[in-house]
């Protein structure tokens, strides 16, 4: 199917190629692919987005091989977004290319790490993982002869940018291009929300696993017990772990169907016929229902308590935290024991508009969220084990 017979099959409120604002850099339109497909090819082929399989979820990458990384992670955001898109018929291949971007600027050890760095880097300006998504598709990937950057549509850069969460605080104005106040497409909208739903779900089959939650500790959770009761039901006679499999299937399922059905009545009682109408809406058109949201919230809740301040992940937190701070303090203190690139780098910047510490302290970030969990690790050894050659 053409990409134009593609997009008479959608509603007239999804985001159209004819509805981009372009790229920074002019480019020939590609006969066999649109943007957002072109968007979603570049991400998937970029260092970034290989970085991924060995940066954690929850679990630090060596800890076990079937524990998420953020690269399946990344993966099961785009399954479930362009599953509600097929539903709402709203173009796939954007909400995908949001999806599969919406972690390439994750430190490693996961929320842990980003706390770290943004700490050491509050003197100067902090340090927000969705703004190193950005700044890795618009300036620090380097594939392409013509420009600097992956050279993304603006709908794909925008919906990394405004793809919020917990973690997620936009920071400085220097976002006002994309227009802060103004609605992203529904796909993006859609791509922040199958985020939501693939991590809490997929932390409780994780923290399953681990050991770190029991069927006693689950069942108290309203969602969890519902579907779990129905898989003991319908498969009496398979292990535990195999009804944990159904159970999480169908809480999925179940929080799809809700999001298709709450955007749908949303986006009519709002009167919304067309993009430009998407882009003017008063407030997020994508989401769950209101009993949906008191559910999801108390799955939050649980996970917070019973997984996220386990002993283990705390401990494991606590490790990261020391070492990124450690590798941090000592780079700044001493840049001449970055590797060459991040010099080369620290001198082109000098030779240009003059190395400022701020300037300094965003090169040496840039380089430490790009390690992988082994490779920081690793790195750390070699500044601070005397036995280990640097």
């Amino acid at each position: 199917m053409t990409e134009q017979a593609y997009e008479t099959t959608l509603a007239s409120y999804a985001c159209k190629t004819c509805h981009s604002r372009g790229r920074v850099h002019d480019e020939p339109e590609s006969p066999y692919r649109n943007p957002y497909q072109r968007d979603r090819d570049r991400i998937i082929h970029s260092t970034a987005f290989r970085r991924l399989e060995y940066k954690t979820q929850v679990f630090v990458n060596h800890e076990g091989d079937h524990y998420r990384t953020r690269l399946t992670h990344s993966i099961e955001v785009a399954q479930i977004a362009r599953s509600i898109c097929r539903s709402m018929r709203l173009h796939e291949d954007l909400a995908e290319a949001v999806a599969l971007a919406h972690d390439l600027g994750h430190t490693p050890f996961g929320h842990s790490g980003q706390d770290a760095l943004n700490s050491v880097m509050k003197p100067y300006g902090g340090f927000e993982h969705n703004r190193q998504s950005l700044r890795i598709v618009e300036s620090l990937e380097h594939k392409y002869a013509a420009f600097t950057g992956l050279n993304l549509s603006y709908e794909t850069r925008e919906g990394i940018v405004k793809h919020h969460s917990t973690y997620d605080t936009p920071q400085n104005s220097d976002l006002s291009h994309f227009n802060l106040h103004e609605q992203p497409a529904l796909e993006a909208q859609i791509g922040n929300l199958a985020d939501e739903i693939a991590y809490n779900n997929h932390d409780i089959d994780d923290g399953y696993r681990a050991g770190m939650l029991s069927i006693d500790d689950l069942m108290g959770l309203e969602l969890f017990g519902r579907f779990y009761e129905q898989a003991e039901r319908e498969f009496p006679d398979v292990i535990e772990r195999l009804k944990v499999n159904e159970t999480v299937r169908m809480m999925i399922n179940f929080l799809i169907g809700d999001v298709v059905e709450e955007t749908s009545q949303r986006i009519k009682a709002e009167g919304i016929k067309s993009f430009a109408d998407v882009r003017a809406a008063g407030s997020t058109l994508v989401g769950f229902s209101k009993p949906v949201r008191r559910i999801n919230g108390e799955m939050k809740k649980f996970l917070y308590k019973n997984m996220y301040r386990h002993y283990r992940v705390a401990r494991m937190a606590n490790k990261a935290e020391r070492v990124l701070c450690e590798i941090f303090d000592v780079y700044i203190q001493n840049p001449s024991m970055l590797p060459e690139n991040q010099q080369h780098e620290m001198l082109e910047a000098k030779a240009s508009d003059g190395l400022s510490k701020q300037r300094q302290a965003r090169i040496i970030a840039d380089y430490i969220a790009g390690m992988t969990d082994r490779y920081a690790l690793e790195e750390h050894e070699r500044l601070f084990n005397v036995h280990v050659r640097p």
